[in-house]
Order: structure tokens, then C-alpha cells, then sequence
């Protein structure tokens, strides 16, 4: 008995393993989202798949949306002449963010949220 026990705990750790989150990689606000790999990644088992803004565009809405979210931020980084950047461009989910921006205008202080 003791023995089926165990294996039932181990089939349940592994069926739980694909829908675990790496908390030190991601927001906060995936986190409690619960959300996956897959969800933005579009793979199951991504190895260095590119993300494409359509993944994020489902939660965070697309590039109109995003600019008048941001309206009143100086120098809008969603309103560039840019347009449009690819979300991953600034908001790099596995590193810290960086603000590409400044690469050319060292002079707009942004903190990405």
C-alpha cells in the first residue's frame, strides 16, 4: 500500500512539473497569473523561441492600447517614430528590463514597470 502511495505522488509531482512557474524569472503579476511557458512562448519546451508580440498582445492589449495606457508618460516609449518596437525589445521577461530608448536619448529617465 505504501508503495502505491508513493507512485501515486509521483505521478502526481510530475503531471504538476509542466504547470509550475520559475517565480525568480518572471513578474509578479505572471506569477499569480499562473501563467507558463507555453502561454507566451507558443512551445511547450522552449529552448530560445522568440516571442512574438501577439502573446503578449492577449493580456496587455495591442500597440493603440498600449500607447494610450501610457499617454501621459513623457516622451511615450508606445508612441515612438519607432512603431512599432517589438514588446521584447524593452520588456525582457527572463532578464531586466532595458529601455531601449535611451540607447539614443540618455536624457529620458524610464523605469519600466
Amino acid at each position: 500500500m505504501r508503495l502505491r502511495w508513493i507512485g501515486f505522488l509521483g505521478l502526481a509531482s510530475l503531471l504538476m512539473a509542466g504547470r509550475t512557474v520559475d517565480s525568480r524569472k518572471l513578474p509578479a503579476p505572471h506569477i499569480q497569473a499562473k501563467m507558463i511557458c507555453v502561454d507566451c512562448h507558443q512551445k511547450e519546451k522552449p529552448t530560445s523561441a522568440a516571442i512574438p508580440d501577439e502573446a503578449c498582445m492577449v493580456c496587455h492589449g495591442d500597440y493603440p492600447a498600449m500607447k494610450a495606457l501610457t499617454k501621459n508618460v513623457p516622451h511615450n516609449p508606445h508612441d515612438s517614430p519607432h512603431d512599432p518596437v517589438p514588446c521584447t525589445e524593452c520588456h525582457r521577461q527572463h532578464l531586466p528590463p532595458v529601455v531601449q530608448c535611451e540607447e539614443c536619448h540618455p536624457t529620458w529617465p524610464y523605469k519600466i514597470k
